[in-house]
């Protein structure tokens, strides 16, 4: 199956259905209305579903603080990351709950992010974000889990990490 978005084809080559979940055309089956976010790509496994979001920034010099930046502009990169990480949190909760609204949360749930950050900071996004999402059970009162597994990946670490689920630019 494959699935085209955010400048990026996706190939899932063991999926059962793979499609663009953040649809905007309510003639489409794959429409889900509603005033909540939702990912950008759900993809159904035989034993999982993967909930895909996909960031791809042009400027990255504008996101990424450094040793030149002054105090104001360092403070405005890190502010936009602190909006990343609730965004791609958000992303998810509003998806499961679109999916527990429509009873499809009957598999484990594996939530990636496909953004073109280097390798060191989307581990550092990775690492805040799976405390707040969060994933596994996070309370012995709980019965399953909301996320099985989260990772923030870029285009080489996600065909590193997925050699069956390649993904390249559109471009």
């Amino acid at each position: 199956m494959i699935v085209a978005t955010g400048g990026y084809i996706f190939e899932f080559k063991d999926a059962i259905d793979a499609y663009i979940f953040d649809e905007t055309d309510k003639t489409k089956p794959t429409y889900h209305g509603g005033p909540m976010k939702a990912v950008d790509i759900m993809v159904e496994l035989r034993d999982s579903y993967l909930f895909v979001e996909v960031k791809n920034y042009d400027n990255l010099g504008d996101l990424i603080p450094d040793s030149h930046d002054d105090e104001e502009t360092s403070n405005k990169k890190t502010d936009h990351h602190k909006w990343l990480k609730n965004y791609l949190k958000y992303k998810f909760r509003d998806t499961y709950l679109y999916r527990h609204a429509e009873a499809k949360v009957d598999k484990p749930i594996h939530y990636l992010c496909l953004i073109n950050f280097d390798h060191a900071l989307n581990v550092a996004i990775n690492k805040i974000l799976k405390k707040e999402l969060p994933v596994g059970k996070s309370s012995p009162k709980w019965q399953k889990e909301l996320c099985k597994s989260c990772q923030v990946l870029n285009e080489v670490s996600w065909n590193n990490a997925f050699p069956n689920w390649p993904v390249h630019r559109s471009n």
